[in-house]
């Protein structure tokens, strides 16, 4: 009995049967053309994923993180200048005047809605989520001292002051740190879509070129074996994968110099702008408290010698001033950016010069002149209408940059929105147009 012949696993005989069909000029063309399609499509299925992956991130940019980025600054922004103005009113006396308390009311508004804002826009459980909870906890806490001071106030109770100081301690060392803590975690958040919409879809690219050496081989092969110039099947796919790579290569170039004109021309300008307010708002609430406490608060300097802390603190603000609001006008590339932050710091200055006069009267003993200095009259020549200036002017500058980003961030998206859909039709053309070609070819065996 002659033995049993061995047994072969499906996958041996499977390359055995290509083996054989490839020992026949028709066999070879089935090959090709199905080497061909399988190419053209995973072409076109690589930049559909690599340019959708792209398209999401730069809708995320737009739409999602900068939006949540300057919602976080925000924030912050409304709960300085809500400290800012708790200071000025307290020191209104008994009866605050009905702009400040409405200004101070407003900001609290825009801070919660800012936080619900927030807290929607943020992962459940994340570092961001957590930070926002903990800012909605705060913000009642906070409120509640103000009010107290604002009771002992128009009672002429002294322990006033000391709730505002409470009240500022709280939100210097707890509330604004958090509000800062968001804001950077958003921009973290900014910066990383940045970065997955911006680079090149490289592995895209290298499928392309691949697949065009592959068809013009194929093209190659095919005149020397006929003697005919074009083959239309072949030629419509090559000319279907030529097209998508172009746009490609097009499409993402544009996108990613729209993508980054809005981080060069927009963020990097609102994250500095939003630094300047800040410090002039820090500035503003140091001014005020060094009224409010009276010297109550002190630190010691090198030589030993006391020095008011909420007076240091206020110089410490106008230099993080100073030196934002002239990063902000270099990085101003338009004179429409640059006009506010120009004004912005022609306030600054006769802020401190206002400043020095206010300290002048108040160290010779003079509180009422010193106060009026700081909130008085217009003919008093306060330092609050320099600090409106500034925050006035920076928020102009801030409108300015945030429509800038607004218009180079939907170049860039909108480069990219056809591109995933439009490559993945092209590339079914081609595998089409592949297979007509090469099936052409095989009509002539039969």
């Amino acid at each position: 009995m002659p033995p049993a012949p061995p047994h072969r696993t499906a996958f041996a005989e499977g390359v055995e049967r290509v083996r054989a069909a490839t020992t026949t000029e028709p066999g070879r063309l089935r090959l090709i053309g199905a080497v061909l399609a399988l190419l053209v499509v995973a072409f076109g299925a690589a930049t559909a994923w690599q340019m959708s992956d792209r398209a999401s991130a730069a809708d995320d940019v737009l739409h999602r993180s900068q939006p949540l980025s300057a919602g976080a600054a925000d924030i912050y922004r409304s709960l300085a200048d809500a400290n800012t103005a708790a200071s000025s009113g307290f020191l209104s006396g008994g009866q605050e005047p009905v702009a400040t308390t409405e200004r101070y009311e407003k900001d609290i508004r825009t801070a919660a809605a800012g936080l619900v804002a927030a807290a929607a826009g943020t992962e459940p459980g994340s570092p961001s989520a957590n930070t926002v909870a903990r800012l909605n906890q705060l913000l009642p806490e906070y409120k509640g001292l103000v009010e107290r001071a604002r009771a002992n106030n128009r009672q002429g109770f002294p322990v006033g002051g000391a709730y505002l100081r409470t009240a500022n301690e709280l939100m210097q060392q707890q509330m604004l740190p958090a509000a800062q803590d968001l804001y950077t975690k958003e921009n973290q958040q900014l910066r990383s879509d940045y970065a997955d919409a911006t680079p090149y879809p490289w592995f895209a690219i290298a499928a392309g070129v691949l697949v065009l050496a592959a068809l013009g081989l194929a093209q190659r092969r095919n005149y020397r074996r006929t003697n005919r110039v074009l083959n239309r099947g072949l030629v419509a796919a090559t000319a279907s994968c030529s097209v998508v790579l172009l746009w490609l290569v097009v499409g993402h170039s544009v996108a990613r110099a729209g993508l980054d004109s809005s981080y060069d021309h927009g963020i990097r300008s609102l994250d500095v702008l939003h630094d300047a307010r800040i410090a002039s708002l820090n500035a503003r609430g140091n001014e005020n408290l060094t009224l409010v406490s009276r010297g109550a608060e002190t630190r010691k300097l090198p030589d030993g010698s006391d020095e008011d802390a909420y007076d240091y603190a206020f110089q410490q603000d106008m230099k993080t001033l100073s030196a934002s609001l002239g990063k902000a006008s270099s990085l101003a590339d338009a004179a429409a950016g640059e006009r506010p932050v120009k004004a912005a710091t022609a306030n600054m200055k006769e802020w401190l010069d206002r400043h020095k006069d206010a300290r002048k009267a108040d160290d010779g003993g003079d509180y009422q002149a010193a106060l009026n200095k700081i909130i008085g009259d217009k003919a008093d020549k306060p330092t609050g209408a320099c600090f409106d200036g500034v925050d006035a002017n920076l928020a102009k500058a801030l409108d300015y940059e945030e429509s800038e980003f607004h218009r180079s961030a939907t170049d860039g998206r909108d480069a990219l929105t056809a591109l995933p859909a439009g490559a993945g039709v092209l590339a079914v053309l081609g595998a089409a147009g592949a297979l007509l070609g090469i099936g052409r070819r095989l009509s002539e065996y039969r």
